[in-house]
C-alpha cells in the first residue's frame, strides 16, 4: 500500500477515534442529581457490608495476598482486586509470589509509547485517547487498577525513570494528566497515579529523606497529583518509597491524611509502593489502605503465610483486637476498597474491554508521531526523501527491543516494528545497510550484563558502511537497561554510553551527511552537535515505533513534539546539580532540593542559563507566525479571567501543527519567583497558508505563588508580564496586565 494513503488511514481513524472518545458519555457519570443518588446508594450497600465482616476479613482486604493481587471475601462475593503495572502497556502476567512471568500465551498487549512522548504531544485530546485504549487493554485482561499514570516532575536527567513521568512543569503534567486517568477509567479500571510524593530519583529511593519548602512541594511536586485527584476523580493513587521529613510517603500524616484526604478530600485507595510501608501504627493511621509487597513477609525474610506478616496483616489485627488502634480506623479503610470495587469489579455496568486492535495502534502511531520531537534540521536534512540513494543505518537502538527492560514498565507487546524494520518498509526505492557499531548486552534488572559482542569489531564495520553511504542515520542514546532509563538506579553519566560519542566522531570523519536519531527518556549530553545536520528526539515508542519514525524521517507526518523538559547544555547547568552533593543525590541519605521552585526553563530563565534544548521546543517542517496577540483587558480582578487571543499563521509549503504556548511571569515580587510559567498552551493544526486565530483562557486566581507566612495561596496584586511564543525561550511577544 502507499505509505501516503496508508497514513491518512491511520489518520482519520486515529482522529475519529479521538473524536468518538470526546463524545462518548461517561459510562459511570448521570446528571448531577442522579450521580449524588448513586453515590448514596453505594455508600449504603457499604455499609452493610461492613456490618457483616469480621474483623479478620476486614484486615485481610487491606494487604496482597499475592504479587498483584488483595484478597475478596469468598462467603460475601466480595472479588478480589487485581492490579497490573503499568503507565504505557499492561505488564505481562507475573507469578504469584516470584517477579518470574506466568507464562502464559495469551498476556500480549498493545505497547503505547511512554509518557515523556505523550507530554511531548501538548495534546489533552490525545491523552484522552491514550489512556482510553490503554483501559481498554487493562479491562480485557481482567485488571481493576492499572499502576500508572506517573507524574513526578523532573528534576534531574540522571532520574532512571523520567521516562515513565511527564516532564518537568506542573502545569503540563496536570493538563495531560487528567484526560488520561478519566479514559482509563472508563472502562471501569482504576488509573493509580503514582508516586506519590517528591519520588524524583532512583538512587537511594528506598531510603533518601527529602527536604523541600512547603513553596517547592505546593507549586512544583502536587499539582499534577491535585489535579489527578480533584480534575481527574483518580480512584487509586500509590504512594512513594522515599521520605519526606523524616517520615515515610507511603504513611506521612502530612501527604496522605491532610492534604490527600482531608485537603483535596479523595476518596479513594491509597495503595504502597511494593514493601513501601514500614511500621504497623503509622500505616494504619497515616493514610495507608492497601499494602503491597514483593514477596517473603514484606519484612525481608521468608516465613509461612508470608503475606499474613504485612504491617497491615496480623500485626494490624493485633493492634485492633488490642484496642490499640480503633476499629473505625480499618473501617474506613475497607470503605475505601469497597468503593473502589463498586467503581469497578462490582459495577453492574462494566464495559468488556478489548486489545491489540487497529484503533489502539493507531492511536500509539499518532501519540509516537506527535510526540517525537525534531531538535535540529540544519539545511533541510529532514525529511529524507525516498530516492535511489544508500542510507546507512548506524546504531544498535535501531533494532534493539525497548519495551524488554525499564523495571515494572517493561512489556510484552503483540509485536514491535522496530525503526529498522520501519525505515525499510517505507523506502521502497533505497539502499539501506545496517551495521550495529555499538552493543549494550541484555537488560536486567538491578544489574549490567556486558556484550559479548567485540566492540573494535562492530566500530570499523560501522565505519565501512558510512563511508559507503550518501546519509548516515545514527540510531544511539539510551535503552532500558539498569543504569540507563530504568527503574531501580539512576544513570552514573549525563553523556552518552557505549563509545557512542566516539563512534560517532569516527563516522563524521568519513561521511559529514548525519542524522542523530536519539531515543532515550532524558537528556544527554551532545557535544558533537555542531557537527550534525539533524537531531531527532524519539523516545520510547513501543508497538509503532518504526512506523512512527518512518513516518517522521520521511516526512509523510510532519513533526510536532515540543520537549516536555529542558535539555542543559552539561550536567552543572541543571539546577539539582549545581548545588552540588546536598541536593544531588544528597548525602547520608538526606537530600534538600535547594533549588527550590526554579526547576527546569524556571531554571535556565531566571539564573540567565541557557539551555541546548529549552522546554516547549521543537521544529517543524514548514513555519509558523504568531501575530496579533492581545488580550481582552489589561487590568483583572482575581476572579476574573484573562482572555488572550492570537493569530497563528502556517507561512511554509506543509500542512503541520504548532503549540502557542503562554507564560506568565510578576515583576517586583515580594517574594522570590521565576521569570515566567507556563499557565495555557493550545495545539492547532493548519494547511499551508492556512491561518486560525486561537483563544486561550487562564484564571487570574492561577497565578498565585503558595505563601509559607499565611500557609495558603497568595495572588500579588501589581503588574504581571504575559509571555507568548512557541517555546519557554523562543518569545513572539510580551504583554503587562494588572492584577487589581
Amino acid at each position: 500500500m502507499n505509505s501516503k494513503i496508508a497514513l491518512s488511514k491511520f489518520s482519520k481513524i486515529a482522529l475519529i477515534f479521538i473524536f468518538i472518545f470526546l463524545k462518548t458519555p461517561d459510562a459511570f457519570s448521570q446528571k448531577n442529581h442522579s450521580m449524588a443518588h448513586e453515590n448514596n446508594a453505594v455508600e449504603s450497600k457499604i455499609d452493610s457490608i461492613i456490618s457483616l465482616l469480621t474483623l479478620e476479613e476486614k484486615v485481610d482486604m487491606c494487604h496482597a495476598q499475592s504479587k498483584f493481587s488483595t484478597k475478596g471475601v469468598e462467603r460475601l462475593g466480595i472479588p478480589e482486586i487485581w492490579m497490573s503495572d503499568g503507565p504505557h502497556g499492561v505488564r505481562a502476567e507475573i507469578s504469584w509470589d516470584s517477579w518470574d512471568f506466568a507464562g502464559w500465551t495469551n498476556d500480549s498487549i498493545t505497547a503505547f509509547p511512554a509518557l515523556t512522548c505523550l507530554a511531548a504531544t501538548f495534546n489533552p485530546e490525545l491523552s484522552g485517547a491514550f489512556g482510553y485504549s490503554l483501559g481498554e487493554e487493562a479491562r480485557y485482561r481482567k485488571k481493576d487498577v492499572l499502576l500508572g499514570p506517573g507524574v513526578n516532575i523532573y528534576r534531574t536527567p540522571l532520574n532512571g525513570r523520567n521516562f515513565e513521568y511527564m516532564g518537568e512543569d506542573p502545569f503540563l503534567a496536570s493538563k495531560m494528566v487528567v484526560p488520561y486517568i478519566k479514559g482509563v477509567q472508563k472502562n471501569g479500571v482504576a488509573a493509580c497515579v503514582k508516586h506519590y510524593a517528591l519520588n524524583n530519583q532512583e538512587l537511594w529511593r528506598n531510603q533518601v529523606n527529602v527536604e523541600v519548602s512547603d513553596r517547592a512541594l505546593y507549586e512544583i511536586y502536587l499539582p499534577a497529583f491535585k489535579a489527578a485527584v480533584i480534575d481527574g476523580g483518580v480512584w487509586s493513587l500509590m504512594g512513594a518509597y522515599n521520605k519526606f521529613r523524616g517520615q515515610y510517603c507511603c504513611h506521612n500524616e502530612l501527604l496522605l491524611n491532610k492534604i490527600l484526604k482531608k485537603d483535596w478530600g479523595f476518596d479513594g485507595v491509597v495503595v504502597s509502593d511494593w514493601s513501601g510501608a514500614h511500621n504497623t501504627y503509622e500505616s494504619a493511621m497515616f493514610g495507608l489502605d492497601i499494602e503491597m509487597g514483593t514477596g517473603t513477609d514484606g519484612l525481608g525474610s521468608t516465613t509461612a503465610n508470608h503475606y499474613d506478616h504485612y504491617y497491615l496483616a496480623t500485626p494490624f489485627l493485633k493492634s485492633l483486637k488490642a484496642g490499640d488502634i480503633d476499629e473505625s480506623v480499618v473501617n474506613d479503610k475497607v470503605r475505601r476498597i469497597l468503593r473502589l470495587m463498586y467503581r469497578t469489579n462490582m459495577s453492574s455496568n462494566r464495559p468488556l474491554g478489548r486489545k491489540n486492535n487497529q484503533e489502539h495502534h493507531d492511536v500509539a502511531r499518532k501519540v509516537a508521531t506527535e510526540g517525537i520531537v525534531l531538535l535540529k534540521n540544519k539545511n533541510n536534512f529532514f525529511p529524507i526523501k525516498d530516492e535511489n540513494i544508500t542510507i546507512a543505518v548506524i546504531g544498535e537502538n535501531a533494532t534493539r527491543s525497548m519495551t524488554a527492560g525499564g523495571g515494572s514498565s517493561e512489556l510484552k507487546p503483540q509485536f514491535e516494528i522496530s525503526p529498522l524494520e520501519g525505515l525499510k518498509m517505507r523506502y521502497k526505492n533505497a539502499t539501506i545497510v545496517h551495521s550495529m557499531g555499538y552493543a549494550t548486552g541484555p537488560s536486567a534488572y538491578d544489574a549490567v550484563i556486558p556484550s559479548k559482542l567485540d566492540a573494535d569489531s562492530l566500530r570499523v564495520e560501522a565505519i565501512k558502511v558510512a563511508k559507503n553511504a550518501d546519509i548516515v542515520l545514527f540510531f544511539g542514546g539510551l535503552n532500558k537497561s539498569h543504569l540507563q532509563d530504568c527503574e531501580g538506579a539512576d544513570r552514573e553519566q549525563f553523556n552518552l554510553p557505549f563509545g557512542q560519542d566516539e563512534l560517532l566522531n569516527d563516522i563524521l570523519r568519513v561521511n559529514k551527511n548525519v542524522g542523530y536519531i536519539l531515543v532515550s527518556g532524558n537528556a544527554v549530553e551532545m557535544p558533537w552537535l555542531n557537527s550534525i545536520n539533524g537531531v531527532i528526539q524519539t523516545w520510547y515508542l513501543g508497538s509503532m515505533a518504526g512506523y512512527a519514525i518512518a513516518d517522521v524521517i520521511s516526512g509523510d507526518v510532519n513533526p510536532s513534539g515540543k520537549l516536555p523538559f529542558s535539555f542543559p547544555v552539561k550536567l552543572q547547568d541543571n539546577a539539582a546539580h549545581s548545588f552540588g552533593e546536598l541536593s544531588y543525590p544528597g548525602k547520608d541519605y538526606n537530600q534538600v532540593y535547594k533549588e527550590d521552585i526554579l526547576v527546569g526553563y524556571r531554571w535556565h530563565d531566571t539564573k540567565k542559563i541557557a539551555p541546548l534544548y529549552a522546554f516547549g521546543y521543537g521544529l517543524s517542517y514548514t513555519s509558523f507566525n504568531i501575530t496579533d496577540i492581545k488580550v481582552d483587558k489589561k487590568a483583572y480582578t482575581p476572579q476574573d479571567k484573562i482572555k488572550l487571543t492570537c493569530q497563528v499563521t502556517n507561512t511554509g509549503d506543509l500542512e503541520g501543527a504548532e503549540v502557542v504556548q503562554v507564560y506568565i511571569g510578576k515583576q517586583k515580587s515580594k517574594v522570590k519567583r521565576a521569570l515566567k510559567e507556563l499557565k495555557g498552551f493550545q495545539k492547532i493544526n493548519l494547511k499551508s497558508g492556512g491561518q486560525k486565530a486561537v483563544e486561550i483562557t487562564i484564571d487570574a486566581a492561577n497565578l498565585a505563588f503558595y505563601d509559607e507566612s499565611i500557609s495558603d495561596w497568595n495572588l500579588e496584586k501589581g503588574d504581571y508580564i504575559i509571555y507568548v511564543g512557541n517555546a519557554s525561550n523562543n518569545i513572539a511577544e510580551t504583554i503587562k496586565v494588572n492584577i487589581k
